[in-house]
Order: C-alpha cells, then sequence, then structure tokens
C-alpha cells in the first residue's frame, strides 16, 4: 500500500530529512523495524495470541525473550532481535533459522558478473551501493554455483523432433590476460512442432569453424535428437557436409539475409537501392518456378554490371529455394538466421550470459 503525501510530509518534517543521504539512513532504519515487527507477528501467528493477551486460551507455550541476529541487506548490515518461544516451536518464515543474507546478494554478483565485471570491480561496486564487505573469493565462489545449472542446461535431453533448427554465431572481443581476443557463441535454436522458439545449445568457441558445428550437431543428436526437416544457416564452406554427416535427410535453407550481403558487397552505393528493391522480386516469389524466373530477369538487368551479385544466387540455388515449397508464413520463419540472434541476445541478458560462459570454457 502507497505511502499518503501526508503521511510523506509528516515524515519529512519529523525526520529532518534534507538530503538523499537522510532518506537513505531513513529506510535502512525503517527496513529493520518493519522486519522486526513482521517477526513478531509472525511469533503472534504461532503461538495463536497477541503479547498479553493470553486470556483463557489452553497453551503451556509462550513467548521467552529475543536472541541477536545480524543480517546483510541491501541497507547494509544491522541487528534484528529474533523473537523466541518457550517450546522452541517458532521458526520465522520470513527469515529462516539460518539466513543471514537478505539482499538477494547472490544475484546482484551474478548479474554484474555477466556484465563482464570483474571480482574485484564487484566487491568495490557492493561496498559502495550497499554497504556489503564481499571478498573477491567469495564472489568467485557465488559464481561458481551456477556453473553446475549451466552445464546441466546445456546437457538436457531433447525432443525427438524439430521442424526448424537455426544455427549460427555471436561475435564478440573479450578481454584475456590483457589481450582483447575474438570470440565466438555458437547459437542452436530451434522451432517445435507447436511452433515455439527454444535455445537448444549455446556454445562459446575461438572462432566458427564446420569442425565446431559438427561437434555441436553430434551433441544435440546424443541428447536425444534424432531428426530434423530443415536447418537455416549462413554460408560457413563445410557446413553443408557437417549438417549431412549427422542428419542426411534434412533439408538445407541458406539464411537469405546472408546471401543478400553476400550479393550486395559487389554492388556500388549508386545502385544498391534499385539493385535490392529489384530483388525483392526473387525471394518473395509465390513458388520456386517464379523465383527463379525473377533471377534470369535480374541477371539480364545486372548481369553483365555485377555478374558475381547474380552468380551468388546461381550457385546456391539448391540451398536458398528450399523455402518456395510452403505457404509464406511458414517462409517468414525459417529464411533467416537473424531471428536466432536476436532471441540469443535477449537470452544472454540473464545470468547464463557471455562471463558465466567464458568461465565455463576457460
Amino acid at each position: 500500500m502507497a505511502v499518503a503525501k501526508e503521511q510523506i510530509r509528516q515524515i519529512i518534517s519529523q525526520n529532518n530529512i534534507s538530503s538523499v543521504a537522510d532518506v537513505y539512513s531513513l529506510l535502512k532504519e525503517s527496513f529493520k523495524d518493519i522486519l522486526q515487527e513482521l517477526m513478531e507477528a509472525e511469533l503472534d501467528a504461532t503461538l495463536g495470541y497477541e503479547k498479553n493477551q493470553k486470556g483463557d486460551l489452553a497453551t503451556d507455550n509462550k513467548r521467552n525473550g529475543h536472541s541477536p541476529k545480524t543480517l546483510k541487506s541491501q541497507y547494509g548490515e544491522f541487528q534484528v532481535d529474533v523473537p523466541r518461544d518457550r517450546n522452541g516451536e517458532f521458526e520465522p518464515k520470513l527469515i529462516p533459522k539460518y539466513q543471514r543474507d537478505i539482499s538477494g546478494i547472490e544475484e546482484k554478483v551474478i548479474s554484474r558478473y555477466a556484465r563482464g565485471m570483474s571480482t574485484r570491480d564487484i566487491h568495490d561496486q557492493l561496498k559502495d551501493l550497499y554497504g556489503i564487505e564481499l571478498s573477491a573469493e567469495m564472489v568467485s565462489k557465488i559464481t561458481d554455483k551456477i556453473l553446475p545449472q549451466v552445464k546441466k542446461w546445456q546437457s538436457r535431453p531433447l525432443s525427438p523432433i524439430y521442424p526448424f533448427i537455426f544455427m549460427d554465431c555471436i561475435h564478440y572481443k573479450a578481454r584475456e590476460d590483457g589481450r582483447i581476443l575474438s570470440r565466438a557463441a555458437y547459437v542452436v535454436l530451434g522451432v517445435t512442432t507447436e511452433g515455439h522458439k527454444v535455445i537448444l545449445s549455446i556454445t562459446v568457441g575461438a572462432n566458427e569453424t564446420s569442425k565446431f558445428w559438427l561437434g555441436m550437431l553430434n551433441d544435440l543428436k546424443n541428447r536425444g535428437l534424432k531428426d530434423v526437416l530443415f536447418f537455416c544457416v549462413d554460408g560457413l564452406s563445410g557446413f553443408k557436409e557437417a549438417i549431412s554427416a549427422v542428419y542426411p535427410q534434412a533439408q538445407i535453407q541458406r539464411c537469405v539475409i546472408h546471401m543478400l550481403r553476400n550479393s550486395f558487397k559487389y554492388v556500388n552505393y549508386s545502385d544498391l537501392k534499385k539493385f535490392s528493391n529489384d530483388f525483392k522480386a526473387v525471394y518473395n516469389a509465390p513458388n520456386e518456378a517464379a523465383a527463379y524466373s525473377e533471377l534470369e530477369g535480374l541477371k539480364e538487368k545486372w548481369g553483365k554490371k555485377y555478374p558475381y551479385a547474380i552468380s551468388n544466387w546461381e550457385n546456391n540455388w539448391e540451398d536458398v529455394s528450399s523455402s518456395f515449397q510452403f505457404s509464406e508464413e511458414i517462409r517468414k520463419i525459417m529464411y533467416t538466421t537473424y531471428t536466432d540472434k536476436k532471441l540469443c541476445r535477449y537470452f544472454l541478458k540473464s545470468p547464463y550470459s557471455w562471463g558465466i560462459y567464458e568461465k565455463m570454457s576457460a
């Protein structure tokens, strides 16, 4: 329930608040008092009566003083007095018996580590913001706790069939031993028979290679993925052979966005807008025959000036045209791997992120 403005004004006048530090100090004290009262109310519920209100209630249990307990919170450290009962039956739910950290400190540490902060940086920030003294060693221990969860996620069983699998890579820079190195996060995204998108695997490697992808495909099979109808991939050399070796019955759909970018790099900037508009007729055609006809027309118009931009599609037509056997709605799902990247970036904002994966691959 929100505090009324009149109450806020009264609080300000009674506590002589004139700065943000004063507000923070008041919040800390109020937080402590609220916790104290909540624990007293818990004991009332356990005993069945409020303090000095036992009346005719038939029970031999009653209050038996308090035990001091130091807590860590986002407002720093402070002491509360945990109420006790004579029979030792009372166990606070708000602050369990052995819990001393109520700050959600582990989540704070993991979220900062996920952003690439060092253990020393995390230590300094927690001290500045929350007044919590946490050693670099303890920060490392906290981040280590999530590694078994990540490994369990990476090895979890998969459904036997996924109609569509997207495979792509996100490249990024990482600092290691004082050097800036290139790293690649290999991403596999599946579309279930119900139409749901699921990230099946993310693995960090040094760089993108078909050999690495072959290992990931074998891992998917070992985890229970028996059959895939379509793989949507970019044009990495050896990619097609790796897929055929593990899933020989699957069809391959080259990423249309990758194909367009590969073609556009051969086109002068002055012609790029017209060329790209003309190319829409190819990948938006209603069927494969119409699409190839549009490609032939494009070749007549632009082929002499930009032969490599056209031959890129001719040479890979078998892998570009797979999607034309489906309706427009399904083609929108499978024609590009960039949906894969967007979902992966969103996913990696959670604790399963660059910092965690790099620590695993170290």
